[in-house]
C-alpha cells in the first residue's frame, strides 16, 4: 500500500514481533477545507451545513443544543454520502409517496410520517433478519394483532396500502399515549414498552432529553435527514432530472371473493402478465389463491400501456 505523506515527516517505523509494520506519520499540517469534489487528483468530502431550524410533524428540534445538532449532523452527512441507497429512495419516492401521503392525510397523521417508511425500508418490500417485513417493517405477530391477514397465500405486510393503514393505526395509538408525534415516531422503532421503560427510569418525556439505545437515538435524526434531502436533493449533491424519478403505475382494482386457480391465467384475462400482476400485488405470495372463506380482496391490474409510461 503506497501512502503519500505530502509534507509530513515519517517519524518512526517499528516492526512488531508478529510481523506487522506500523508507520507513524507526524508533523503534517492539515489541508485547508475544500468543497466536495477533487483536490490534487484526490476525492474530497465536505460537511453539509445544517439548516437553522428543522421540525418533525410540526414539532421543532432543539438545534440550540449541541447534542441535538451533532446528532442531526451525523445523520445528514451519513445519509447524503450513502449515495446509492439514498438516490434510489429519492427515485422511489416519486412512485410511492402519493399513495402514502393520501392515506396519512385521510387518517389524520402528519405528512412527515412518510419519511419513516424511507428510514425503515428505503421504500422497498425489505425483510429484516428478525423477520420484519415490508415498507413499514412489520413483525408477523404485531401485524396480526392489528388485524392484518398474514398466511402462506396472503401477507398484507407487502401491501403498501394495508401496511400504511397499519402504521396509521399505530401512530394514532402512540400519539394518544405520549401527546407528541416525535415520541410516537420513536416508539415505532423502540416499541411503546421499551420507550415507557426509559421514560420511567429517566423521568423525561421529551425525546431529545432521553438517553436511548443507539438505533432509537438516531432514528428521528435519520428521518429528519431524509426529509431534508428528499425535499431538496440538489442541495445535497443529488442530481436528478424529472425523467429519473419513478412514476406511479396506473392501475384498476378487481374485486375477488372466490378462489383463483392460476394468477398467470388471471393476468392474461386482463391483458397483462404474471410478472406485472405480482409487481402490483406483492402481498399475493402464491401463484394461486384458495380463499375458502370468501374474503374480499382487491387485486390491482395495470392499465393498458402503463408498463411503457411508467418505465418499469
Amino acid at each position: 500500500m503506497k501512502i503519500k505523506a505530502g509534507k509530513a515527516v515519517v517519524a518512526a517505523m517499528m516492526v512488531l514481533s508478529a510481523g506487522f509494520i506500523i508507520t507513524v506519520i507526524a508533523g503534517a499540517k492539515g489541508p485547508d477545507p475544500v468543497p466536495a469534489g477533487e483536490k490534487d487528483g484526490y476525492p474530497t468530502a465536505a460537511s453539509w451545513a445544517l439548516p437553522e431550524t428543522v421540525s418533525f410533524a410540526g414539532e421543532a428540534m432543539p438545534l440550540e443544543n449541541f447534542d441535538t445538532r451533532e446528532s442531526l449532523d451525523r445523520e445528514l452527512n451519513a445519509t447524503a454520502y450513502r449515495h446509492g441507497s439514498t438516490l434510489l429512495t429519492i427515485k422511489r419516492a416519486g412512485r410511492h409517496f402519493p399513495e402514502i401521503e393520501k392515506i396519512l392525510k385521510e387518517n389524520g397523521i402528519p405528512d412527515d410520517f412518510k419519511y419513516l417508511a424511507c428510514a425503515e425500508s428505503d421504500l422497498s418490500n425489505a425483510i429484516s433478519p428478525a423477520g420484519a417485513t415490508g415498507f413499514w417493517q412489520i413483525m408477523e405477530g404485531t401485524g396480526k394483532e392489528y388485524g392484518m391477514i398474514i398466511n402462506k397465500e396472503v401477507d398484507e405486510r407487502y401491501s403498501l396500502e394495508k401496511s400504511t393503514l397499519f402504521a396509521c393505526r399505530y401512530f394514532k395509538r402512540a400519539y394518544q399515549r405520549y401527546g407528541s408525534w416525535t415520541m410516537a415516531a420513536a416508539s415505532y422503532n423502540n416499541g411503546m414498552t421499551g420507550l415507557d421503560e426509559q421514560v420511567g427510569i429517566q423521568k423525561e418525556t421529551n425525546y431529545y432529553d432521553l438517553l436511548l439505545n443507539e438505533e432509537t437515538a438516531r432514528y428521528l435524526f435519520r428521518i429528519a435527514a431524509l426529509k431534508l434531502i428528499i425535499a431538496e436533493p440538489g442541495k445535497y449533491g443529488f442530481v436528478l432530472a424529472e425523467k429519473d424519478i419513478y412514476k406511479p403505475v396506473p392501475f384498476t382494482e378487481v374485486k375477488v371473493d372466490t378462489s383463483v386457480t392460476s394468477f398467470e391465467q388471471f393476468s392474461r384475462h386482463f391483458d397483462t402478465n404474471y410478472k406485472l400482476l405480482k409487481l402490483l400485488n406483492p402481498w399475493l405470495r402464491k401463484p394461486f389463491l384458495t380463499n375458502t372463506t370468501g374474503t374480499e380482496y382487491y387485486i390491482r391490474v395495470p392499465e393498458k400501456g402503463s408498463r411503457v409510461s411508467a418505465d418499469l
